[in-house]
């Protein structure tokens, strides 16, 4: 399910984005977005950092992303349903190789402001030609 509607500023190091809460969203529980929920907004929002410089540099890229690691992550409140969760990621480090790239990154989503969580990941990108 895509968890991330809008982005709404991305560089090679950093990206932001929204998504709003549908009741259709397989991730709720009681009209509130679940943990699950915003952990994996979290890494969608991560992989477009990877994605872009992945996929920019070769157009014949074909991208399957894996998460491999959950570092420190802390939930302090879950949304509702019809509310919209922007979620900022930085690329910490990223380590490449003929066949995978590992990347590092920090995560933080916000509803009105509010602080909902936060996550250090890692995500495994392995690349193959179309």
């Amino acid at each position: 399910m895509q968890m991330v509607d809008t982005v709404i500023n991305i560089s090679n190091t950093q990206v932001v984005t929204e998504f709003l809460i549908k009741p259709s969203c397989i991730f709720t529980e009681n009209n509130l977005l679940a943990e699950i929920g915003l952990i994996e907004n979290m890494a969608q929002t991560c992989s477009a950092i990877v994605g872009q410089f992945l996929v920019g540099e070769n157009n014949n890229n074909k991208l399957i992303g894996y998460l491999s690691t959950i570092k420190e992550a802390q939930i302090f409140s879950l949304p509702s349903i019809q509310q919209t969760v922007r979620t900022e990621a930085q690329l910490l480090s990223r380590l490449d190789t003929d066949a995978y790239y590992l990347c590092a990154l920090q995560c933080q989503s916000f509803c009105n402001h509010t602080l909902l969580a936060t996550a250090q990941m890692n995500l495994v990108i392995s690349i193959y030609q179309k």
